[in-house]
């Protein structure tokens, strides 16, 4: 195989894959595959209709299998790629909505394509956008892609719909816009040039010509005594590249089947017999203009390589990329397996500890509880009715029993400060459930966030339940401790507070008119029972009691993050460890049960890899040789 067949075939075969894999032209495929699609030159068929352009198709390809009839017959695109096989090889054709069947028969073939178009537009004669897609491998083809599209009309007739007319030239311009679409323009020689809708349109998306290839058919259905000289030579309307005039079948010879082959060759002997084209004769017919295509494509394709290797290498990058976010394949070994599963544990860990240092939002909200919330709960606690004054007489009365207290009621005192030292464990309690429920989001937010897991649903529920297991019997814990900090004020008062009180004044001595000198009567006494003794007493235990409040602010914190937060950096995933340690091999294998989607992601993306990287060597092994 020569260079230019070489570069050609790997070009269609890179189209053929992106229709494969890429599903190009039905609406659902790739964009990245589209893109490399349409940088790859193709060409596509325009002409009106009846035309000669199926005529010409079969010519190129060298078998009768494309529909035929009058009116609008191509009602969808139909995308051939032929693809040159080595000689004696048998030739046979596939479609990619039958990708496992292999078709021999090309009368089959025809019918497979009427039958697919009507399982789009029904049996009418509407038209559809969503092309068909055929490869036929053959040793009698050059390896090239063409589009044969709908034949252009200006009428619509009965059954079809009034906008017929742009909806056919809507969908060829779909085609023919792209900078790089090879237009082949059919024209039958028996009609005015001038009135040829396929150079009409191509002269508008291609004003220079540089893109068309012009090609007249029905050369030998001409009136006697004319020609088509003046457009063969390019006087009566000139392009770029040379005009090729084609000799169909004649419709006896259609009728009767009769061998491509032998109408190949009966072609060849009218142009080289001919009076009015001899000289022209090396220049025209089916298979110089298939050689023609090939060769045109072979200089398009080698301008366009920077282009197509800069887009291949680009997709690459995309590509291993995503596979990186999926993850490779799990193994099915339960070492591997339990490795595996330990290294998605350890990405967990470490972005959950990410949102409790720092380095993720989140673990701001535990110093929140302490800042905020603990305070305020703090100030709500109901000492102020714990201390009225009716609280203090009945709680210091119930504590003297039957005899007074003769200087401080130190019963009352412990049991006021006992009482209102209680208060504390409602706030104590809900600090610990507020971080708990704080942590028990980040666990959430942490599942979610890492990206080896999303591929494994059920290893992400089987580990949040461990962790969630390990944060109660934290939570449990730290409850213990602050309860237990409460506990510890209430079992045992700072004496030293009361020490440092304000002690009852001594009594005054006061002199009488004889200079006699007298004890007057004690505040105290007098005061034992009345309302400033016991607001007096309140106001101490307030002092109290607002001291230990300010020594739980400190201590209850400390206790939640020793007991919680720290327990969490360091064994959050114990629990899970014991019990994943027990599993057999079928057990692992369940908690990596991938999800259906992303499997079928990750093979799409090492087909698509594999295309890319073996399109890219084999352009790089190809494409500078000469």
């Amino acid at each position: 195989m020569t260079t230019m067949e070489s570069l050609i075939g790997l070009v269609n075969r890179i189209q053929r894959a992106c229709t494969v894999l890429g599903d190009y032209g039905g609406g659902t495929g790739d964009n990245a595959f589209n893109s490399l699609w349409e940088a790859l030159p193709t060409v596509a068929v325009v002409g009106g209709q009846s035309s000669g352009k199926s005529s010409v198709l079969e010519s190129i390809v060298g078998r009768d299998f494309l529909p035929r009839g009058s009116g609008i017959v191509t009602r969808r695109p139909l995308v051939l790629q032929l693809h040159k096989t080595e000689e004696g090889t048998e030739e046979y054709a596939e479609f990619l909505h039958l990708s496992k069947n292999q078709f021999t028969d090309f009368a089959l073939v025809r019918k497979e394509i009427q039958d697919e178009t009507d399982r789009i537009t029904g049996k009418s004669k509407q038209i559809s956008p969503v092309p068909i897609h055929l490869s036929i491998f053959s040793p009698n083809v050059v390896n090239l892609t063409l589009v044969d599209l709908p034949g252009l009309t200006k009428v619509a007739v009965e059954g079809q719909p009034e906008t017929i007319v742009e909806d056919i030239e809507s969908m060829v311009r779909t085609y023919v816009d792209k900078p790089n679409c090879i237009i082949l323009a059919i024209s039958p020689a028996n009609q005015d040039i001038a009135t040829s809708d396929a150079i009409k349109l191509a002269k508008e998306v291609d004003p220079t010509g540089e893109r068309t290839f012009g090609v007249l058919t029905k050369l030998d259905l001409m009136d006697k005594g004319t020609n088509a000289l003046e457009v063969l030579e390019g006087r009566s309307y000139r392009l770029q590249h040379p005009w090729v005039g084609i000799v169909n079948r004649s419709q006896a010879d259609i009728n009767r089947n009769a061998d491509m082959m032998l109408a190949r060759r009966k072609e060849r002997e009218y142009f080289d017999t001919s009076t009015d084209y001899g000289h022209l004769a090396s220049k025209m017919g089916s298979e110089y203009l298939a050689k023609l295509l090939s060769k045109h494509l072979e200089s398009v394709i080698r301008s366009r390589i920077p282009s197509i290797l800069s887009l291949i290498n680009k997709s690459i990058e995309e590509l291993e990329r995503e596979l990186d976010r999926l993850g490779r394949p799990v193994a099915v070994d339960a070492g591997a397996q339990l490795y595996t599963i330990l290294e998605m544990c350890r990405a967990f860990d470490k972005v959950f500890k990410e949102h409790l240092d720092g380095g993720r939002p989140g673990g701001d909200r535990i110093y929140g509880v302490f800042d905020n919330q603990l305070p305020a709960a703090l100030k709500k606690l109901p000492f102020d009715r714990h201390l009225s004054l009716q609280s203090v007489k009945r709680i210091v009365s119930e504590a003297d029993g039957y005899q007074p207290h003769l200087i401080a009621p130190e019963q009352g005192y412990r049991r006021l400060i006992e009482g209102a030292l209680g208060y504390f464990r409602g706030p104590a309690e809900a600090s610990v459930d507020a971080v708990h429920f704080v942590l028990k989001e980040l666990v959430r937010k942490s599942i979610a966030e890492t990206q080896e897991l999303k591929r494994f649903p059920s290893l992400q529920v089987e580990l949040a339940a461990a962790a969630n297991t390990s944060l109660e019997k934290f939570r449990e814990e730290s409850k213990k401790s602050v309860i237990r900090l409460v506990e510890m004020e209430s079992a045992y008062l700072t004496a030293e507070f009361f020490r440092k009180l304000p002690q009852e004044t001594e009594r005054p001595v006061i002199t009488n008119s004889k200079n006699q000198t007298a004890a007057s009567p004690s505040p105290a006494t007098q005061d034992q029972y009345g309302d400033g003794h016991f607001r007096r007493i309140a106001s101490n235990v307030s002092a109290y009691v607002s001291m230990v409040s300010d020594t739980l602010r400190n201590t209850i914190p400390k206790a939640c993050v020793y007991c919680q937060v720290r327990q969490a950096k360091l064994a959050l995933l114990n629990y899970f460890y014991s019990q994943i340690s027990k599993r057999e091999g079928k057990q692992l294998g369940e908690l990596l049960d991938e999800d259906p989607a992303l499997m079928g992601r990750r093979l799409e993306c090492a087909q698509r890899l594999e295309l890319y990287k073996k399109a890219r060597d084999e352009i790089d092994a190809v494409a500078w040789v000469r």
